[in-house]
Parts: C-alpha cells; sequence; structure tokens
C-alpha cells in the first residue's frame, strides 16, 4: 500500500459525491450567480446610463436656464432703457408745463400792471385835470366848469408835457 494513494473505494464515493455537489452547485446555485451578477451588472450599466441621461438632462436644464437669465436680463435691459426714456419724456412734458406756466403767469402779470398803469394813468390825467383847471380858474378869473372845456384844456396841457417830455428824452439820446 502507497501512503500517498487513497483507497480506490473512497476514491469512487468521493468522486461520485463531488460529482453530485458539482451538479447541485451547477444547477441551482451557479444560475443564481449568474444571475445575481447579471442583475448587478445591469444594475451598474443602468446606473451609469440613467447617470449619463440625468447628467445630460441636467445639462440641457443648465442651458435652459442660461438662457432664460439671458433673455431676463435682456428684458430688464430693455425694460430699464424704456423706464428711462419715459422719465426723460416725463421731464420734458413737465418743464414744457411749467415753461408754459411761467409764460402764463408772466403775460398775466404784464397784462395787470398794463391794466393798473392804465388805471394810474387816467387816475392821475383826472387829478392833474382837475389841478389844471383849478390852477387855471384862478389865473384866467373865470370858471372853467364846463367839462367839454376841462377835457379839451386837460388834453392840450397834457399833450404838450408829453411832447415836451419825449422832445427831452430824445435830445438825451442824441448826447
Amino acid at each position: 500500500m502507497n501512503p500517498l494513494l487513497p483507497p480506490l473505494d473512497e476514491i469512487i464515493i468521493g468522486g461520485v459525491a463531488f460529482l453530485i455537489v458539482f451538479g447541485f452547485l451547477w444547477k441551482v446555485l451557479l444560475p443564481k450567480i449568474a444571475k445575481t451578477l447579471a442583475d448587478r451588472t445591469d444594475a451598474i450599466e443602468g446606473g451609469l446610463k440613467r447617470a449619463e441621461e440625468a447628467q445630460a438632462e441636467a445639462q440641457a436644464e443648465l442651458e435652459r436656464y442660461r438662457t432664460q437669465l439671458a433673455e431676463a436680463r435682456r428684458e430688464a435691459g430693455r425694460l430699464t432703457e424704456d423706464a428711462r426714456e419715459q422719465g426723460a419724456v416725463a421731464i420734458a412734458e413737465m418743464r414744457a408745463e411749467g415753461q408754459r406756466i411761467k409764460d402764463e403767469i408772466v403775460t398775466a402779470g404784464h397784462t395787470q400792471i398794463e391794466a393798473d398803469r392804465n388805471q394810474a394813468q387816467n387816475a392821475l390825467r383826472q387829478d392833474v385835470g382837475k389841478l389844471a383847471v383849478g390852477l387855471a380858474s384862478r389865473i384866467v378869473g373865470e370858471s372853467l366848469e364846463d367839462e367839454a372845456r376841462q377835457r379839451r384844456v386837460v388834453d392840450r396841457f397834457l399833450e404838450e408835457l408829453e411832447a415836451k417830455a419825449s422832445a427831452g428824452a430824445s435830445s438825451e439820446k442824441v448826447r
């Protein structure tokens, strides 16, 4: 007997047991292991594919957001420019309205001044006329109570004064 070689019946029983275990592993466990490995491979490949799809979708969404942001910036710039233009128009309209109101006030002031001047001139004419008639009555010694006569005398007197005043003013301008 060789100590290195086992007995033949053990080799046969061991071989049969090996074939039974191998057959069991081949039929039962190996398909489950293969299925589990295939599922894992699919899960990993599917996960990578889904990750790539998600990344592509995220990139597309990012581009869409960038486009929207650029559009929003352009719109904001346009609105700002429109607001500036409207503000400039409003300021110009307000200035024009202010100028118009100022012109109206100045015109009304000139009209009022002219009316006041005419009123003062008429009142002065009457007062000067009364004084002139009173003085002339005293000098002439007769009554100048006739109103038509008074007006003629006063008008003639005032015309002479105005002529002298305008002649004096023109002679001063010549100097």
